[in-house]
């Protein structure tokens, strides 16, 4: 007897049991992996907080306000064209191999790559058209010289749009076959590296001669190092898929027809769904611009900027996850389903907790890096690294609900927390500027996780909250939430309490994680698998 998830049939889903033996094999594939995604998100995170450095100082407050606003824009449009595919990308792959049906992984990487270059190159052109009305829209007031900097700025953006969509839909396909390589190398390691170089030297450029280098110039450096990953990704993908299809035969054409509905048929929803996570993500910059202005946008994305390096964490974590949590899921096995999301939710609390509790407690030590202009936003800081601490302790929650079929679900979700976040931001913006956007944002977080989070234990049985989370939580908590606040209460905050805290917490932290390895998983971490068909 089986039963529909999301409208593909899989055995019925046996309870957990915590008596179900280990599967240390998977377990340590998803630990290289992890840690091979968590180092390259550490790198492309850390490299993200320099560039954002550079254009904060390399741009002024207002000029960077629309440096910010478009990168949202760019965003944003590219995850519309990327039509959802990024979980239909793994899962239909990873569902494929797993049931034995790997002569229809060609079919499905066509039917949800194609469109996804198509539905690019439309909205490319489109937003290259719109460059200037939607800088208006977004400019805040600005003067018709920053103006037409913005507008370029977005021209230039638009032009790499399609590669840069198609690019990370190449590596997410790349990721439903368990291989992680292409992804860490090229996305985090590469990207990240030419995107520094490139804007760092306009930023050293700028401090010579400030009236040649402009908006426009920071654009193209930034958006340009799409292009040679875009190419290697496609590379990486054709052998990846050759090596994974051999000896497969061939499919029939009404396979390849039903496949084509059933992938759009899961991933329609998810399309939606990931358009409206995206806009929760990057609509408040937009947001903040059009109704506080660039120089407000500004000090907002700063204060902001360590909420994107605990994503990229936690993508580094969950897309080695997510193959083997579709695989586990896809037959029925809810112990190992059970296993992995627990295990992960661990690792993700141990590698984002000590960043957001630091951030947390030395909020103006880390915006003046960036400048004076920026310590305005030490509240703005307060309340994300607040909603983050609470989003990080549920896990990658909204792949879970997606891997075990409730695209649907995981939409409607994602639709309460942006409206959540718009109405509030509409409503806080014009009277608190960036601090109205972050509680905004906090409070569609909160939503966007608790719910969801729900919702996964009552429908799948599963939750994050094992040995590894509730350790890692307590570690960071006494590492880097009471030492830092003791240091903090002699000396208050500065540079000082700050070096304090990072030479007594960070010996003790690694000292302490080693010694309770087994909670945590962190012995996966050394142990060798011969597996030969390792492909992470």
């Amino acid at each position: 007897m089986t039963r529909a998830i999301g409208r593909a049939t899989v055995p019925p889903v046996p309870a957990a049991s915590p008596a179900d033996p280990p599967a240390p094999a998977a377990d340590r594939g998803v630990a290289r992996g992890g840690l091979a995604n968590l180092v390259g998100a550490g790198f492309a995170g850390a490299t993200g907080v320099v560039v954002t450095w550079l254009v904060a100082r390399g741009l002024g407050a207002e000029h960077a306000g629309a440096f910010f606003a478009s990168t949202a824009a760019f965003v944003l449009v590219g995850g519309v064209a990327k039509l959802g595919t990024q979980t239909g990308l793994v899962y239909w792959p990873a569902r494929l191999r797993a049931t034995g049906r790997s002569a229809l992984l060609g079919a499905a990487l066509r039917t949800g790559l194609v469109p996804v270059a198509v539905a690019a190159t439309v909205l490319g052109a489109a937003m290259f058209a719109a460059a200037e009305p939607l800088a208006r829209l977004t400019a805040g007031g600005a003067s018709a010289a920053v103006l037409g900097e913005h507008t370029a700025g977005l021209r230039a953006l638009a032009v790499f749009l399609p590669v840069a969509a198609l690019a990370d839909a190449l590596l997410t396909a790349t990721r439903g076959y368990r291989a992680m390589r292409p992804t860490v190398a090229y996305e985090r390691f590469l990207r990240s590296a030419l995107q520094l170089a490139a804007v760092g030297a306009l930023a050293a450029m700028a401090l010579w001669t400030p009236t040649v280098v402009d908006l426009s110039a920071f654009a193209f450096a930034w958006a340009a190092p799409y292009v040679p990953v875009a190419a290697l990704a496609a590379v990486a993908l054709r052998r990846i898929h050759r090596v994974g299809s051999a000896g497969a035969g061939r499919s029939r054409r009404v396979e390849r027809d039903a496949l084509r509905r059933e992938f759009w048929r899961f991933t329609g929803p998810r399309a939606v769904a990931s358009v409206a996570q995206l806009a929760l993500q990057r609509i408040d910059v937009l947001l903040v611009a059009a109704l506080g202005g660039l120089a407000a946008a500004a000090v907002y994305a700063v204060a902001g900027r360590f909420v994107v390096l605990v994503q990229f964490a936690n993508q580094g974590i969950s897309q080695s996850v997510q193959p083997r949590l579709a695989e586990a899921l896809a037959v029925g096995d809810t112990a190992a389903a059970n296993r992995l999301y627990r295990t992960a939710t661990g690792w993700l609390v141990l590698a984002t907790w000590p960043v957001l509790l630091l951030v947390l407690t030395f909020a103006p030590v880390y915006l003046a890096v960036f400048g004076d202009a920026y310590v305005a936003g030490a509240p703005v800081v307060a309340v994300l690294a607040c909603a983050m601490l609470v989003a990080t302790g549920c896990g990658m929650v909204d792949m879970v609900l997606a891997m075990g079929g409730r695209t649907s679900w995981n939409l409607w979700n994602v639709l309460l927390a942006l409206a959540v976040t718009v109405v509030l931001d509409v409503l806080l913006i014009p009277r608190h500027g960036a601090l109205g956007a972050a509680i905004g944002l906090a409070v569609a977080m909160t939503v966007n996780n608790l719910v969801p989070l729900a919702q996964v234990h009552r429908a799948i049985g599963l939750h994050p909250f094992g040995r590894g989370t509730l350790t890692a939580a307590g570690l960071a908590l006494a590492c880097f939430g009471a030492l830092p606040a003791a240091a903090v209460a002699v000396a208050g905050v500065g540079a000082g309490p700050l070096a304090v805290s990072l030479a007594l917490g960070a010996p003790l932290y690694a000292a302490a994680a080693w010694w309770l390895r087994g909670p945590l998983a962190l012995a996966d971490f050394t142990r060798r698998n011969h597996n030969p068909r390792r492909t992470t």
